[in-house]
């Protein structure tokens, strides 16, 4: 099942054997630092100041170096690594713009929290400050979009380094950490011992919740009429899926959950009330908004999630619980603030809801329930039909999720594909579903999908993406041909920049500025077809509703190639419901211009 290596994370420097000083080059205690953290893949492409390095990794038996075709797939392969493992991901590139083509990814992790370490070679140390060839201050320019980054000034140095990055990396609220490294210091002479004692003043992630605010979010979540489980994607990092199904069943209050925190509880689970947010169900959004208790688990209260912050959720006390304290009261005060490790707050909070009960303390929902069920009810997720002839993009991504399965992983790109994704697969297994949630960075699905492939390479792995995303990143469909890592692409071809459509239709009187990209309406510049097969994949492509199905299954039976499908769908498909961006929750649309009627008590 997905998921399972999470309960094998990085080797903490502290648990590797213990290795006597050997003689040695930076380049090489570098290598043999990364094995001994347990590194097993790496992403990336060399060049001048990093080549040093490059020569002993040659030798690595334990260290599979994915060679990449542009430094940006390199960083999104670590991110899809990461996410689909638990593990910390790996990333490398040169210097100038080897780094900085790093940049989006390393922002990306930052935003979604994802554990990886991103090294750099950097320009001779004589050289940093002169403007050199190929010199560009990566440490400063990632200093606001990392955990943690450092420039490496001795080569003595190295193995404490990467010991401390993996850690942070990994530990706390997960996050990037960058190592930049001189070309001369990989060239220098050193000697390399492990493990390195970690000594990281003013580095201590509180995991342990205090027990004086689990049982005041206890006494609250037992009185509560209305209460909310709002569920973020740190449940997910904390590997805390099961310990939240007990919550829930213990609770018996109606979960809601986030982008980023999609199959943490099965969407088949009665009280997933489904996601929250923009484009979440009219249920989640509303019963949000009309809750007198916010339970908020490793969520961030987000701007997608709270619409309009000043009428977000009015009559709701919040109980906020975080790994990361500068999360708790940034956005939305918290009632009941609790930091600690989701797994462990979530554990102790089930306990503390136990004994209210035992104590007699237990409220009655009944009302709320069926509050609730009238809004799933009469408000359920759906969409209009296509055109007569033309395929439906929603339908598309629902039968690929049915006739691949829950056991699959979905890797999805940016824009109305990402959110038909996030309402029409149905997702029963943590880890199965990946996204830029934070950063919303169009090209993500591609390579997210090839680094999830090769971390979980028994796993069916498919990225949805779009016409868009698919062009910004296919490149890497090259990677995953010459290293037999088979993924499978599905492109929504609607020949648009489609998210942006759909602003442009509702918001701009249909003046579609710029978003026609000529892919299936009028010409096919590329044709995908074409294009996968001249990079050795199966190119496949379905027009026809009645293909859908027959297309889709012939892509699941390709196991030993990457396989690209050009669904081209009807154009002017909406994401539907939606809150438009700066305004309440209240006012949630079902289709345009139509609002939810609630009767009296909604």
């Amino acid at each position: 099942m997905p998921g399972q290596s999470h309960t094998e994370p990085t080797r903490a420097a502290s648990t590797a054997p213990q290795v006597a000083a050997e003689p040695m080059t930076g380049a090489q205690s570098l290598v043999r630092s990364l094995e001994s953290v347990g590194v097993d893949t790496v992403f990336g492409i060399p060049g001048g100041a990093i080549l040093p390095l490059y020569d002993p990794l040659m030798d690595s038996t334990k260290i599979r170096h994915i060679l990449v075709r542009h430094e940006q797939g390199a960083g999104h392969a670590a991110e899809g690594y990461a996410q689909a493992t638990g593990r910390v991901g790996v990333c490398m590139a040169t210097s100038g713009p080897g780094a900085t083509n790093l940049v989006t990814a390393i922002a990306d992790a930052y935003m979604d929290s994802v554990p990886m370490v991103a090294i750099t070679g950097q320009v001779n140390s004589k050289l940093i400050g002169t403007d050199g060839f190929q010199e560009a201050d990566i440490v400063g320019i990632t200093m606001p979009i990392t955990k943690h980054n450092m420039l490496i000034t001795d080569a003595a140095d190295i193995p404490q380094a990467i010991a401390e990055a993996f850690h942070i990396a990994g530990t706390g609220r997960p996050g990037p950490v960058l190592v930049d490294v001189p070309k001369d210091i990989l060239q220098a002479q050193t000697t390399f011992s492990w493990p390195p004692k970690l000594d990281l003043p003013g580095y201590r992630a509180v995991t342990r919740p205090h027990n004086k605010q689990i049982r005041e979010a206890a006494r609250l979540l037992t009185t509560a009429s209305r209460p909310v489980l709002y569920v973020g994607g740190g449940v997910l990092k904390a590997q805390a899926s099961a310990e939240l199904k007990r919550l829930t069943e213990a609770t018996g209050a109606p979960v809601v959950t986030t982008l980023m925190a999609l199959g943490a509880l099965p969407d088949s689970h009665q009280q997933n009330l489904g996601m929250p947010g923009m484009h979440g169900t009219v249920a989640a959004v509303t019963a949000l908004q009309k809750a007198d208790l916010i339970v908020s688990l490793a969520a961030r209260f987000d701007d997608r999630v709270t619409g309009n912050l000043d009428s977000f959720a009015p009559h709701a006390k919040v109980v906020h619980a975080d790994i990361d304290p500068a999360e708790i009261g940034k956005n939305r005060i918290a009632d009941v603030p609790i930091v600690g490790d989701a797994k462990e707050v979530i554990a102790e909070l089930t306990l503390a809801v136990e004994a209210e009960h035992q104590a007699g303390h237990r409220a009655d929902l009944t009302a709320w329930w069926t509050q609730l069920d009238g809004w799933r009810e009469s408000f359920p997720l759906g969409h209009a039909p296509a055109p007569e002839g033309e395929v439906s993009p929603q339908d598309v991504i629902r039968r690929i999720g049915e006739i691949s399965g829950p056991e699959s992983i979905y890797v999805a790109g940016v824009g109305q594909h990402q959110m038909w994704a996030s309402q029409f697969i149905k997702y029963e297994n943590p880890h199965t579903w990946i996204n830029s949630g934070g950063a919303g960075t169009m090209g993500f699905a591609v390579p997210a999908a090839m680094g999830a492939k090769a971390g979980s390479p028994d796993s069916v792995v498919w990225a949805i993406d779009g016409d868009g995303c698919f062009q910004m990143t296919n490149q890497e469909l090259a990677t995953c041909v010459i290293n037999q890592i088979p993924i499978k692409v599905a492109v929504i071809n609607n020949s648009s920049l489609g998210m942006v459509r759909q602003w442009q239709n509702l918001f701009y009187n249909g003046r579609f500025s710029n978003t026609d990209l000529h892919t299936s309406v009028g010409s096919r510049i590329p044709d995908f077809v074409k294009l996968a097969e001249a990079y050795g994949c199966v190119g496949l492509r379905c027009e026809s509703p009645e293909d859908v199905d027959a297309t889709i299954k012939k892509a699941m039976e390709i196991n030993d190639v990457p396989v690209v499908i050009d669904f081209v769908v009807f154009r002017d498909a909406m994401v539907w419901p939606m809150v438009p961006a700066g305004v309440s929750n209240d006012l949630i649309q079902i289709a345009r211009d139509t609002r939810p009627e609630f009767d009296s008590e909604g």
